[in-house]
């Protein structure tokens, strides 16, 4: 059982403030991903968590236990880095072996452990192998398993596919997927990639600037982002955000027409900024009184799937789901109409979602 508490968690780096006030519950057994874009803060918090550095102020509650003056070892809890970290000069079962025999186990232990561990990842017909000897994929497998074999409370893994190509972090992935189902633990993730925080999380925590922006499912934060920042860093491609002006009934771009949309929130006689994600995008006829006007950039060609890439009047860049077969030359005016139910409304002045 491992259930985390942090309260207005700050950290600061000499006169440089990395978090502003941080407050977070993890559920026991919760698979919890933070995302966020380089220099977010996401590893600080881990680190935090970890132990590895201390927290400049706030509090950190493992299971209602104060853990900030908790040395890293004491805490039960078990990190895997970006980096492999493995000894070169051990075997696989050595490197799985070295920290559990720092645990102070009996050799009867170790072993039981490690063949558990082994199991799971698929690693029984490596442990006489070294890392040089080793793919990527193996080599974070064995980083995992070493973490595992210390049966720890909580698992914090710190961007553990980066260094992996597509098909293999898809791979691991999986095995990680997998991992969390069997062992049933606490696990925190930081990634940038918003496609491992959709499929492992249980919850996601976007941050930006050292805050959180949003707390959150998957579904939650695809369908009903809190503000600019989140409806803009989750979904891929991108979710179209641009400013709009009332026009009677009508919400239009300066010179790049307009579109009649139902439930538009009432935002006085202020412009709003409206989201679009690309499957909410209609292609319409050019002669159309309705759309906005929009001039081709490229097209995505994806095998079953394919995306327009267009400009609006304003300049910005929008996405378009469309049918694979469809190629729209560059340069070619279309005319864009959007789907009521998947049109996102925001406040011009502070990005945050209107209800």
């Amino acid at each position: 059982m491992a259930r985390l508490t942090l309260r207005n968690i700050k950290k600061s780096f000499k006169s440089t403030q990395v978090l502003h006030g941080i407050d977070l519950d993890i559920h026991d057994r919760e698979f919890v991903v933070f995302v966020g874009p380089s220099g977010c803060g996401k590893s600080t918090l881990l680190r935090l968590i970890a132990g590895l550095d201390p927290i400049t102020d706030g509090e950190f509650d493992l299971n209602g236990e104060r853990m900030n003056e908790v040395a890293p070892s004491r805490r039960g809890i078990a990190m895997v880095f970006q980096s492999y970290a493995l000894y070169p000069h051990m075997d696989v079962y050595e490197n799985m072996a070295f920290g559990a025999r720092l645990m102070g186990l009996d050799k009867p232990e170790v072993e039981r452990r490690i063949s558990e561990a082994a199991r799971m990842l698929q690693l029984e017909p490596l442990l006489k192998r070294r890392p040089r000897e080793l793919s990527g994929g193996q080599r974070q497998r064995v980083a995992i398993g070493r973490a595992l074999v210390r049966k720890p409370q909580v698992f914090l893994l710190d961007e553990p596919l980066s260094n992996l190509d597509a098909a293999l972090r898809s791979e691991v992935r999986l095995e990680i997927a997998r991992l969390h189902r069997e062992i049933g633990g606490t696990m925190i993730y930081v990634t940038h990639d918003q496609v491992e925080a959709m499929t492992l999380a249980d919850r996601i925590v976007v941050m930006n600037h050292g805050r959180i922006e949003q707390v959150g499912s998957p579904r939650e934060l695809y369908e009903t982002p809190a503000n600019t920042f989140v409806a803009g860093f989750i979904g891929a491609p991108r979710m179209a955000l641009f400013e709009v002006k009332r026009e009677g009934a009508r919400l239009a771009i300066p010179d790049g027409g307009s579109v009649v949309l139902e439930r538009v929130p009432d935002s006085g006689t202020k412009g709003l900024r409206l989201g679009v994600r690309p499957d909410a995008f209609r292609l319409l006829d050019t002669s159309s009184e309705d759309g906005f006007d929009a001039s081709v950039v490229y097209t995505e060609y994806l095998g079953d799937d394919a995306y327009v890439y267009a400009r609006l009047a304003d300049g910005t860049l929008v996405a378009v789901r469309t049918h694979p077969a469809d190629n729209y030359q560059p340069d070619t005016k279309i005319r864009l109409g959007v789907a009521s139910e998947g049109a996102h409304y925001f406040s011009l002045e502070n990005g945050e979602r209107l209800a």
